[in-house]
């Protein structure tokens, strides 16, 4: 059983790394033919940044326009955060001090996740305009990342596993010394979900994660007058 997981979170590694390269890169080759910044937008690109970083860090737009909606998502967003962060204690040996520091705090992030989980979940069955144009693979992805969240705090506060032997799998899993990992069922299922999550991110519609970066409407300055936006290809097409 834990051959076949380490080969699963193999496979699972290289199709979510080779499937987000695929993907940054047709997002960094797509022109945008448009100057479409949302306005206000900033007029220099050192603007552009900070709004970037507003944008990434706040959620600066979904929190003009939505707060209820916003609550959500930001809890959810940092609570991963520090949950990601908190897992990194697994494949390094040693502990980087930041990830010593971040241990008390990633513990009870899972609470933060759980909580803006369940409320994107009941906003999307509940409010109709949402419903309305939400697909059954939507309340599927919120059903996924709710279960890892659940599953994995259920093992930090009620059934505990065995911390020990999974960080010796999966640090060995990075060096391929090898490993046992716990027959505990959560942990298994917990696991199970994980690396489905990263098989399957890489078509979903979480590539919000890296799209951000180069969407138009965020990451364009707002100088139409003083420089004319034009395109590689119509470029060419100019020149010709």
């Amino acid at each position: 059983m834990s051959s076949a997981y380490a080969l699963l979170f193999i496979v699972a590694t290289i199709v979510l790394v080779l499937g987000l390269a695929r993907k940054i890169a047709q997002y960094a080759k797509t022109p945008a033919p448009l100057k479409i910044p949302t306005t206000p937008a900033p007029v220099t690109r050192f603007g552009v940044v900070l709004r970037m970083f507003r944008e990434v860090v706040f959620f600066e737009s979904l929190f003009k326009s939505t707060k209820w909606t916003w609550i959500f998502s930001w809890l959810f967003h940092f609570g991963l955060s520090l949950v990601l962060l908190r897992h990194l204690r697994y494949f390094i040996d040693p502990v980087w001090l930041p990830i010593q520091l971040v241990q008390p705090f990633g513990k009870y992030a899972a609470f933060a996740m759980v909580a803006g989980l369940v409320g994107l979940l009941i906003r999307r069955i509940f409010v109709d305009r949402v419903r309305y144009i939400s697909s059954p693979s939507d309340y599927l992805w919120l059903l996924l990342l709710l279960f890892i969240s659940v599953s994995g705090a259920t093992m930090t506060f009620v059934i505990h596993t065995d911390v020990v032997a999974v960080k010796q799998f999966f640090t060995g899993f990075w060096t391929f010394s090898g490993g046992d990992l716990p027959m505990d069922p959560i942990l298994l299922a917990h696991l199970t979900m994980v690396a489905v999550l990263m098989l399957l991110l890489p078509v979903s519609k979480l590539l919000h994660i890296p799209g951000i970066f180069f969407s138009p409407t965020r990451n364009q300055v707002d100088d139409p007058r003083e420089r004319r936006h034009l395109v590689e290809w119509a470029r060419k097409l100019e020149d010709s």
